[in-house]
This record gives C-alpha cells, structure tokens and sequence, in this order.
C-alpha cells in the first residue's frame, strides 16, 4: 500500500473531494473555486509535459509545444522516473478512457 508523505487529515479531505466529483462540469467547478488561473494553467502544462515526455518528445520539442521552461521539464522528468507514479497512473487512465470511447 501506498502511503504519501503528504498526507494529512486536510490532504485526506482534498483527495474526498476530488474523488466526490462526478463529471468534468463538477471538476471545472470545484477547479475555479479552489484554484488560481495561473495555478490551474500550470498544472495543466505539467500533465501535458508528462504525456509528451512518455511520447518521447525531446526536451526542446516540449519547450516549442508547451512554453515551459526545461527546468519544469526536468521536475516533471523526476516525477516521471522517481516519483509516486501518479502521472503514470492518470495518463494510461486516459489513454485507455480515449481508447474506449473509440470503440
């Protein structure tokens, strides 16, 4: 079992709320109560660094594609490779999710 060095009874309560959600409507609500434009703009660029970073876009592809800076490109390089695996975990969520709504 996994056990986040982030937890906490506050985190615990966020990760309730994001699993409450139900829709992408609901994600995008909670979203602009609970976060900055910029924040939301951010973590966004973060998950498509890491989906082009598994897509085995090189460094300055991801820079051209995103505008984020190679020091991000690094941090999300790091997470990929060493961290928890969530990035993993949503991406092949997604990409199976894409996969069925072909079908």
């Amino acid at each position: 079992m996994f056990t986040s060095r982030l937890k906490s009874k506050q985190a615990d309560n966020l990760a309730q709320a994001i699993l409450a959600l139900q829709s992408e409507e609901d994600c995008y609500k909670l979203f602009e109560d609970l976060f900055t434009i910029r924040e939301i703009q951010d973590l966004s660029q973060r998950l498509e660094v890491a989906r082009l970073l598994q897509a085995n876009s090189t460094y300055t592809e991801i820079v051209e594609k995103t505008g984020v800076s190679t020091a991000t490109i690094g941090r999300v390089n790091r997470a990929l490779n060493y961290g928890a695996g969530g990035y993993q975990l949503v991406l092949e969520r997604i990409a199976e999710k894409q996969e069925d709504d072909k079908a």
